[in-house]
């Protein structure tokens, strides 16, 4: 029996669930069949009413109940749509069950997991169920880590097939960010030593590419002359995603290397930052001050519309191989939540109706969509620029 729906989106109600929903109600093709679902009817039709205030054709929308603790009821909404989209974090605490009953059903699944204990948990247990349902299972599809992966697979498009490629990626924003994010952030911080045992089962369980290598060195702070800024390494999931997509895809060359950092415009600034994250997660092991923190900004909130229209990301890359140097930028608007929207619709757009290469499993964006979903994002206002080539005897 066909499915129903082509996009679901679960966790509606939230503060990034809304943008998506306003996004997909402006920018989704007119023939998409999609859906709003979340534990609370009550909550559902509120943000119906506020699409169809804006967006008449939304009026008739459907709306699907469903809690995250409930796998029959996320079985039954797996099962009548071609894809999930969930917003519903902390995904260790609360995304399994819904992991679980798209690989069951064959279901194509995106979130903004930026959490590496719960990615590779979800690895482990359910990867090899997709692979055989063909389900694909796409974390990470906001600003963790789509400009990352896609600008490093951007990048490498532009360097030479066959020899060892290196890319450094440099991040910077100024943007602020929600109750939601600050919730996932220091539940991680917290899980430590679980983050890592997730980590070692994962590469227990995980092949190698056959005859290929790739290096994630963290590296240090350091200054980068030809941006004329400060790079602080940045221990996050894209790091990991960026490895995973080299690793599965032959054009990142024999042996290729990625380092990811922070960028900023002056050692004291990078020092303070330092000295600020290593505070966080010294706070996240006390369960008080996690707490406290936690109350600050509650899940639901974020920045105002004023706030995001203000904030501005920019992710640049150097690029070097086979005698050849490229540097590129991928920026755009408010990345935690306007952009990072538009990440994940677009993301679940391309699943549902895009022609990718055959893929199953838990994959990246660069994997599984790769160029075709960098073109929907270049579509909907993100940019992907060179702003630099040249050989490594001239420099870039």
């Amino acid at each position: 029996m066909p499915a129903s729906h082509d996009l679901v989106l679960f966790g509606a109600t939230g503060f990034t669930g809304r943008l998506t929903a306003r996004y997909l109600a402006q920018n989704a093709p007119g023939d998409c069949r999609w859906a709003l679902a979340g534990r609370n009817r009550a909550k559902l039709a509120a943000v119906r009413e506020e699409l169809t205030a804006s967006f008449p054709h939304c009026a008739d929308l459907p709306l699907l109940e469903a809690d995250a603790a409930d796998p029959a009821a996320l079985r039954a909404l797996a099962a009548d749509t071609k894809v999930v989209i969930t917003t519903v974090g902390p995904y260790l605490r609360h995304g399994e069950p819904l992991v679980a009953a798209c690989a069951e059903t064959g279901t194509d699944y995106v979130d903004l997991s930026g959490e590496p204990e719960f990615v590779d948990r979800m690895y482990v247990r359910h990867d090899a169920t997709a692979r055989r349902t063909g389900a694909r299972l796409v974390h990470a599809c906001g600003f963790d880590s789509v400009p990352h992966d896609l600008g490093v697979l951007f990048t490498v498009g532009l360097l030479p097939e066959g020899v060892p490629l290196s890319v450094d990626g440099y991040v910077w924003s100024n943007a602020t960010f929600s109750g939601g994010t600050l919730a996932s952030a220091l539940g991680a911080f917290s899980r430590g030593p679980q983050m890592l045992q997730a980590a070692r089962e994962r590469r227990r369980a995980e092949t190698r590419p056959a005859g290929r290598r790739v290096s994630l060195p963290l590296g240090s702070v350091r200054r980068q002359g030809l941006l004329g800024a400060w790079a602080v390494p940045l221990p996050t999931i894209d790091t990991q995603i960026v490895g995973r997509s080299a690793a599965a895809l032959e054009r990142y060359g024999p042996h290729f290397t990625y380092r990811h950092a922070a960028r900023t415009r002056s050692l004291p600034l990078a020092l303070g930052g330092i000295a600020g994250v290593a505070g966080l997660v010294g706070l996240a092991q006390i369960p008080p001050a996690r707490r406290w923190l936690s109350s600050r900004l509650a899940p639901g909130e974020g920045p105002d519309e004023a706030r995001r229209a203000r904030s501005r990301f920019s992710v640049r890359f150097l690029g070097e191989g086979g005698g050849r140097r490229v540097a590129t930028e991928v920026s755009g608007g408010d990345p935690g939540y306007d952009e990072t929207a538009k990440m994940l619709a677009e993301s679940a757009l391309s699943l549902a109706f895009d022609d990718l290469p055959k893929t199953s499993g838990q994959v990246t964006t660069a994997q599984a969509m790769g160029s075709a979903l960098t073109a929907r994002l270049r579509k909907a206002g993100l940019e992907f620029r060179v702003t630099h080539t040249g050989g490594v005897e001239a420099g870039v």
